[in-house]
């Protein structure tokens, strides 16, 4: 009768354990809910936004700040809330954005985009920013990172390429000009032509050494050094990128300790010479 009784007794402490965690999971619920019910229908969104890393805007920068749904049947809707800054913004900067509260479904995910550019650089989230339902609260904390503009990108990947040429497969060729001595180094992958080597020699005028970068057979970046002699040291270096059908996206000229844009008149010669070596060094033929 005992063991009985003890038996009778666990399962009531069992049930009201049971009904201890079924409360204190329904109380965070709630609160969870009443947080964003409160957030939704407060009619605004405010917060900060900062910008991470040495690349800080110019004060010629704009910024988008939209508050959107995200939720898959809302994709591509029209943001709830938007204000522009044309430019002058300093940052940290800080925001508030109003929006109706009867448009928010409180079973919807929303969140707080900032969208900076500045000229060619743009600035991306690497972290969403939700706000108002499920749980979350009608403030937010954005931090924003600088991208690679194309130009940048451009340079870089075609050092990462110069870098891979030794395991290439290699021809050499030489012409003599009238006003100048010209040769070259062809590095081929898969019979297709990824980098010239150009070396002229026009006497006493100078000497250049470029290096030409094609994708698809068309030129895409070129880096000369103009120097007095092949050993001396470089007086500049000129930089160019374009895209397949010819424009320029890399345009950079630097003279000593000093840089600067390159004319465009000078980008389209280099592109010109780009494309005079690739004919003269025999294109993508597998030799």
């Amino acid at each position: 009768m005992r063991k009985m009784v003890l038996s009778v007794m666990s399962l009531a402490v069992l049930a009201l354990a049971g009904c201890g965690s079924s409360t204190s999971s329904s109380t965070e619920s709630g609160a969870a809910s009443a947080s964003s019910t409160a957030a939704a229908t407060a009619g605004s969104v405010s917060g900060t936004i900062t910008v991470r890393g040495p690349i800080q805007p110019s004060p010629n920068a704009q910024l988008v700040i939209n508050l959107v749904d995200v939720s898959s049947a809302q994709a591509g809707s029209a943001p709830l809330a938007s204000k522009t800054v044309p430019s002058g913004a300093t940052f940290p900067y800080s925001f508030e954005l109003s929006f109706k509260p009867g448009e928010i479904n409180p079973a919807d995910l929303y969140v707080v985009k900032a969208i900076l550019t500045d000229g060619a650089r743009h600035y991306s989230m690497p972290i969403q920013a939700p706000v108002l339902t499920k749980g979350n609260k009608n403030q937010a904390t954005i931090e924003l990172v600088a991208e690679q503009t194309p130009a940048e990108k451009d340079l870089a990947d075609f050092n990462a390429l110069i870098k891979q040429i030794g395991g290439m497969k290699v021809s050499t060729g030489t012409k003599l000009d009238p006003n100048a001595s010209r040769g070259w180094q062809v590095f081929r992958q898969n019979g297709e032509t990824k980098v010239i080597r150009e070396l002229v020699d026009y006497g006493d005028k100078g000497f250049t050494s470029t290096d030409f970068a094609y994708r698809n057979g068309a030129p895409w970046v070129a880096v000369q050094q103009k120097k007095a002699s092949k050993d001396a040291a470089p007086s500049s270096i000129v930089s160019a990128s374009w895209t397949e059908n010819g424009m320029v996206v890399l345009h950079e000229q630097q003279t000593g300790s000093k840089s600067g844009e390159l004319d465009a008149d000078d980008a389209s010669n280099l592109r010109q010479q780009a494309l005079t070596i690739y004919n003269l060094a025999g294109g993508n033929k597998k030799k």
